[in-house]
């Protein structure tokens, strides 16, 4: 299939793609996905957060005969239930008020290639069945529309949830799950396979080095002990955030093992602020995380509300009214402060939104991705803003 390995640990997939590893269960990943690369079968891929399924989803179409076709990614928890069909089947133009024009939908765009699904436990009921029907006969129309479109696409999925309790639960499709369900490939939590730490530790350090012009002396002993004694219950995300970061606030100077214990407590310095859970089932693990996202936002928005504030000083009764304003005379003057504060950052908002939708060619996914935000919340803001068609 083309691929070499180039280090004892790197088995080269493609001319930028590399998987990393050591382990017995590594080694049993990569043979599956040699055995799989070459058909058309459809693939569940599962495990924890931060696991990696959509580079395995990825490896599995660089090693396909359709890898010089698209790969296109879905994430089915990002996109909210009201447009996640129209997003993957298309629409006819004026189906629904806002469908100024057609619009080819994911499975049209993948035709010839790859379509992955992540986070497919997370798509609504209502709209598997449509998916199912699109998955067996690799036909579909447009919402809006009366003209059969027909596809020749390969499904892969991921998720983290576990489908067979989903499906007990009658929260997913018994038959979606077993359409999807061809073969499995799990991935195991990287504190399960602490031997792939130390190689992934290295990858991580050579190109957080490289894209950054930093001369790194490297690791010592002691901060690989210190790296394979974590848990990790961010998984490989989690351990290249703690690389990247140790790497350049040390400039990259030799990394011990107490720099090491405090760049792992940084990166988990919410924790002592949240529930801790024992033994912790991966949707705990996720709740947990969702936590830590949630107090990092409200901390970054807080920084964007005082900046704001210095930056568009509020003219008041001929006096500027700054960062320093007590509002001694009325509260109506402080709500006009106020007011014009949320103005101010729902514009300045507004016009990054345009600009990422501009720079990427209207490309939603790309967009989210550089304004640091989920696509689900994307929409959000693109309905909030009036910018639903853009």
């Amino acid at each position: 299939m083309g691929e070499a390995i180039t280090h004892p640990f790197r088995v080269q997939i493609s001319d930028k793609m590399q998987l990393i590893g050591r382990s017995e269960s590594f080694q049993q990943l990569i043979e599956s996905i040699r055995q799989v690369a070459p058909t058309t079968i459809t693939v569940l891929i599962t495990g924890e957060s931060g696991t990696g399924k959509e580079i395995i989803a990825r490896a599995i179409h660089e090693l396909s005969p359709r890898k010089a076709k698209p790969l296109i990614t879905v994430n089915c928890g990002a996109i909210p239930e009201g447009i996640l069909e129209s997003e993957l089947f298309g629409h006819e133009k004026g189906s629904f008020t806002g469908a100024v024009d057609m619009r080819r939908g994911y499975f049209e765009l993948a035709d010839s290639g790859t379509l992955f699904l992540d986070e497919i436990g997370e798509m609504p009921l209502t709209t598997q069945v449509k998916l199912l029907r699109a998955l067996d006969s690799q036909e579909f129309m447009r919402v809006g529309g009366n003209r059969i479109q027909h596809v020749n696409i390969r499904v892969l999925a991921a998720t983290n949830r576990d489908l067979e309790l989903a499906v007990r639960r009658n929260e997913f499709r018994k038959d979606l799950f077993f359409r999807l369900n061809a073969v499995k490939i799990h991935i195991p939590p990287l504190r399960e396979r602490r031997p792939d730490i130390h190689p992934l530790a290295e990858f991580f350090a050579e190109e957080t080095s490289r894209q950054n012009a930093i001369r790194f002396q490297g690791f010592t002993e002691e901060a690989f002990q210190v790296l394979e004694n974590h848990s990790w219950p961010g998984n490989i995300r989690e351990l290249r955030h703690v690389i990247e970061r140790a790497i350049i606030l040390e400039a990259g100077q030799m990394i011990d093992g107490t720099a090491m214990k405090k760049h792992i407590q940084e990166d988990s310095r919410l924790e002592n602020a949240l529930p801790v859970l024992l033994h912790k089932s991966a949707d705990q693990s996720e709740r947990e995380l969702i936590y830590r996202a949630l107090v990092d936002i409200r901390m970054a928005l807080e920084d964007l509300r005082r900046l704001v504030i210095g930056a568009f000083p509020v003219q008041i009764s001929g006096e500027d009214i700054g960062p320093g304003f007590e509002g001694g005379s009325a509260s109506r003057e402080e709500n006009r402060v106020l007011e014009h504060e949320d103005l101010s950052i729902k514009n300045a908002e507004k016009k990054q939104i345009e600009k990422a939708l501009e720079q990427f060619k209207h490309n939603r996914r790309k967009a989210a991705k550089a304004l640091g935000m989920g696509e689900r919340t994307l929409y959000r803001k693109l309905k909030e803003f009036g910018l639903e068609n853009h």
